[in-house]
Protein backbone atom coordinates (compact mmCIF):
# COMPACT_ATOMS: atom_id res chain seq x y z
CA UNK A 1 0.00 0.00 0.00
CA UNK A 2 1.12 3.54 -0.60
CA UNK A 3 1.82 6.02 1.64
CA UNK A 4 -0.62 8.86 1.68
CA UNK A 5 0.63 12.09 0.68
CA UNK A 6 -1.18 15.69 1.81
CA UNK A 7 -1.46 18.21 -0.99
CA UNK A 8 0.09 21.38 -0.25
CA UNK A 9 -2.30 24.07 0.25
CA UNK A 10 -1.82 27.57 -1.82
CA UNK A 11 -1.42 29.32 0.98
CA UNK A 12 1.59 27.58 2.75
CA UNK A 13 3.10 27.16 -1.15
CA UNK A 14 2.84 31.26 -1.01
CA UNK A 15 4.31 31.55 2.28
CA UNK A 16 7.13 30.01 1.22
CA UNK A 17 7.76 31.48 -2.20
CA UNK A 18 7.90 34.63 0.23
CA UNK A 19 10.22 33.09 1.86
CA UNK A 20 12.45 31.79 -0.84
CA UNK A 21 12.50 35.85 -1.78
CA UNK A 22 13.15 36.81 1.75
CA UNK A 23 16.28 34.19 1.69
CA UNK A 24 17.53 35.29 -1.87
CA UNK A 25 17.50 38.89 -1.02
CA UNK A 26 19.68 37.93 2.29
CA UNK A 27 17.18 38.42 5.39
CA UNK A 28 17.35 34.78 6.90
CA UNK A 29 19.96 35.38 9.46
CA UNK A 30 23.36 33.29 10.25
CA UNK A 31 21.39 30.64 11.69
CA UNK A 32 18.90 29.62 8.72
CA UNK A 33 19.22 25.91 8.45
CA UNK A 34 19.73 24.28 4.65
CA UNK A 35 16.69 21.88 6.38
CA UNK A 36 14.94 25.23 6.48
CA UNK A 37 15.71 26.23 2.82
CA UNK A 38 14.58 22.49 1.66
CA UNK A 39 11.49 22.80 2.90
CA UNK A 40 10.84 26.19 1.63
CA UNK A 41 11.96 24.99 -1.66
CA UNK A 42 9.60 21.95 -1.89
CA UNK A 43 6.54 23.78 -0.36
CA UNK A 44 6.83 26.10 -2.79
CA UNK A 45 7.65 23.70 -5.62
CA UNK A 46 3.26 22.84 -4.35
CA UNK A 47 2.50 18.90 -4.96
CA UNK A 48 2.13 17.03 -1.89
CA UNK A 49 4.19 16.02 0.94
CA UNK A 50 3.97 13.01 3.02
CA UNK A 51 2.80 12.13 6.70
CA UNK A 52 6.38 12.68 8.24
CA UNK A 53 6.72 15.91 6.29
CA UNK A 54 3.92 16.90 8.10
CA UNK A 55 4.86 15.68 11.14
CA UNK A 56 8.45 17.43 11.10
CA UNK A 57 6.04 20.43 10.39
CA UNK A 58 3.88 20.01 13.22
CA UNK A 59 6.88 20.21 15.39
CA UNK A 60 8.36 23.00 13.72
CA UNK A 61 5.72 25.00 14.51
CA UNK A 62 5.23 24.25 17.78
CA UNK A 63 8.75 24.75 18.68
CA UNK A 64 8.56 28.28 16.98
CA UNK A 65 5.54 29.58 18.19
CA UNK A 66 7.16 31.89 20.15
CA UNK A 67 8.90 33.23 17.48
CA UNK A 68 5.72 35.05 16.71
CA UNK A 69 6.59 37.75 19.64
CA UNK A 70 10.11 39.01 18.10
CA UNK A 71 10.42 42.18 16.73
CA UNK A 72 10.17 42.24 13.09
CA UNK A 73 7.87 39.24 13.07
CA UNK A 74 4.86 41.62 11.98
CA UNK A 75 4.83 43.80 8.66
CA UNK A 76 4.04 46.92 10.54
CA UNK A 77 7.40 46.46 12.64
CA UNK A 78 10.76 48.23 11.68
CA UNK A 79 12.88 45.10 11.37
CA UNK A 80 10.46 42.73 9.31
CA UNK A 81 11.28 40.63 8.02
CA UNK A 82 12.57 39.26 11.19
CA UNK A 83 14.70 36.14 10.80
CA UNK A 84 12.36 33.97 12.63
CA UNK A 85 9.41 35.37 10.33
CA UNK A 86 11.58 34.12 7.64
CA UNK A 87 12.07 30.67 8.65
CA UNK A 88 8.19 30.48 9.66
CA UNK A 89 7.26 31.26 6.33
CA UNK A 90 10.12 28.73 4.91
CA UNK A 91 7.73 25.83 6.89
CA UNK A 92 4.59 27.27 5.03
CA UNK A 93 3.97 29.93 7.82
CA UNK A 94 0.44 30.28 9.37
CA UNK A 95 -1.28 28.68 6.22
CA UNK A 96 0.88 25.93 6.74
CA UNK A 97 0.54 25.46 10.76
CA UNK A 98 -3.07 25.39 10.25
CA UNK A 99 -2.97 23.25 7.96
CA UNK A 100 -0.88 20.44 9.44
CA UNK A 101 -2.54 20.82 12.58
CA UNK A 102 -5.85 19.86 11.15
CA UNK A 103 -4.73 16.77 9.76
CA UNK A 104 -5.74 13.36 10.50
CA UNK A 105 -2.34 11.11 10.95
CA UNK A 106 -4.48 8.30 12.15
CA UNK A 107 -4.97 6.76 8.86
Amino acid sequence: MAEKKYSIPAGAKSAAKRALKWIGDGKAGSGFTAVGRARAAQLARGGSVSREVVGKMRSYFARHEVDKKADGFYANSDKYPSAGRVAWDAWGGDAGRSWVNKLSLDD
